[in-house]
């Protein structure tokens, strides 16, 4: 192949990118309680877009989204597959703005140092609270006794985080 060629494919792929990913941009800020946690656009124009949002995310905007992203690039001529999906709550999150939701959820999350499991009770600007029942010795005699301890873990020190399935 001609270099020019290849130099001209490169040129429409880069466009289909900034196109597509315009798109969905404007699609998903329609709902301002979404937000993107993964774009990845794949060999043969194969684009997945992963979404969450303040809220749980209900199947209709998911729906809502590929349908105008398709209708606009449909006009402009563009082959392409689209899958548009939502987070899985067994994964570990990848956005800070994923543990308001979480608020009141059993909740593992990992440090360089310690992997702490406990309810989530706050998620601010800084740093989540974990609230923890641990058992302690007594302050008199013996035995031990079940407290609640509140953890504040800055997010700068979160290495992962999840939420802890209960069954």
């Amino acid at each position: 192949m001609p270099p020019f060629c290849w130099a001209t494919m490169k040129a429409q792929s880069m466009n289909f990118e900034q196109k597509i990913r315009e798109l969905i941009e404007q699609s998903v800020a329609r709902n301002p309680d979404l937000f993107i946690l993964d774009l990845n656009i794949g060999p043969e124009r194969n684009v997945s877009l992963v979404i969450d949002g303040y809220r749980p995310v209900p199947l209709s905007e998911c729906v809502r989204i590929s349908r105008e992203v398709e209708s606009a690039m449909e006009a402009e001529d563009e082959n392409f597959a689209l899958t548009v999906g939502t987070f899985d709550v067994s994964q570990w999150f990848t956005d800070r703005r994923q543990f308001p939701k979480n608020i009141g959820r059993q909740l593992q999350v990992k440090t360089s140092e310690k992997t702490h499991e406990g309810r989530l009770v706050e998620a601010n600007e800084t740093a989540i609270v974990l609230e923890q029942k641990v058992r302690e010795p007594k302050p008199m005699g013996k035995g031990k006794h079940t407290v609640t301890k509140r953890i504040e873990i800055p997010y700068e020190q979160i290495t992962k985080a999840k939420v802890k399935l209960q069954f």
